[in-house]
């Protein structure tokens, strides 16, 4: 065999880091070292696999087959890996966990270092993305999604529900006043969603229209994630609408007051845990599948 599965791991772990510098860091190897080996790769199959420039790496043509290839090996390997070790009843292997920052700092974050007392052979891999990622394309294994599901494709293990309520802090609230009615909202300063557009449609109820069953504000500032939304509003800057995985505790601890309870609908966003099911995978997407679903109360 030409090709060893280290040179192998070099040339995936380029391609989806966007570049040799970012993927050096991903693999803790300097930057030569990971440039040597992509060469060296290039030398065994007498072939340019990536056209290098100085803004980015392209695939060539045979750089695109070969890496469909390089990839099934590499999985097949750790399939093979998690075959032996299964059979021990002890999962293991590395496990990449995507979720909203919000829900991956209030929900996720917090129990991982019980899960890893739990299963110690389990390497996890945690990313934060605003965005619903593709799963196959971004090497995701299980994805945290908030919201109703689209692809019919993967698998899903529901994790509940949780309320949206509007919010804002104290100090914000004894400088502008607290709203009453929707019409009084509008002349507040609102934080809103920059993307998507459905996220600044807030579930008030606007008195006098009939069937009228959202709100849709006119942000003043606007944010990408909702944990930026939830600093803001902290910090006085006006009113948010936001779901109780991320507030609860600061409404419990008086860091936030929710407002409009009188003209707000019980809307509830499902949270759900979706995967494909791969069978080099059933050990750890199970194992963390149980103790996430156990320890997250929505």
């Amino acid at each position: 065999m030409k090709t060893s599965t280290d040179e192998l791991l070099v040339f995936v772990t380029v391609i989806d880091s966007g570049s040799i510098t970012k993927a050096a860091e991903k693999l803790e190897q300097t930057v030569s070292g990971v440039s040597r080996a992509l060469t060296r790769l290039e030398q065994k199959l007498d072939t340019a696999l990536v056209r290098r420039t100085t803004r980015r790496l392209q695939l060539t043509e045979e750089g695109e087959a070969f890496l469909q290839r390089a990839r099934a090996i590499l999985a097949a390997m750790e399939e093979a890996e998690e075959s032996v070790t299964s059979g021990r009843g002890r999962p293991s292997g590395r496990l990449r966990v995507d979720a909203a920052s919000p829900f991956m700092l209030h929900c996720v974050a917090p129990h991982m270092k019980a899960f890893s007392a739990l299963y110690p052979d389990v390497r996890l891999e945690l990313t934060s993305s605003e965005r619903i990622v593709d799963l196959l394309e971004q090497k995701v294994d299980i994805a945290i999604r908030i919201g109703a599901l689209q692809d019919s494709t993967l698998h899903a293990r529901a994790l509940g529900t949780s309320k949206l309520r509007v919010l804002a802090s104290p100090a914000y609230l004894a400088e502008y006043g607290e709203p009453k009615s929707v019409e009084a909202l509008r002349a507040h300063r609102l934080i809103g969603f920059t993307a998507p557009e459905h996220l600044n449609r807030w579930p008030l109820r606007e008195g006098r229209k009939a069937g009228a069953e959202s709100f849709r504000i006119e942000p003043s500032i606007t944010a990408s994630s909702g944990e930026t939304l939830r600093q803001l509003a902290l910090s006085g800057w006006g009113v948010a609408c936001l779901a109780d995985f991320m507030t609860a505790a600061d409404v419990r601890d008086g860091r936030l007051v929710p407002i409009l309870g009188n003209l707000l609908r019980d809307e509830r966003q499902p949270v759900s845990a979706v995967y494909y099911q791969s069978a080099s995978l059933t050990g750890r997407v199970q194992c963390f599948l149980e103790f996430i679903a156990a320890r997250v109360k929505l």
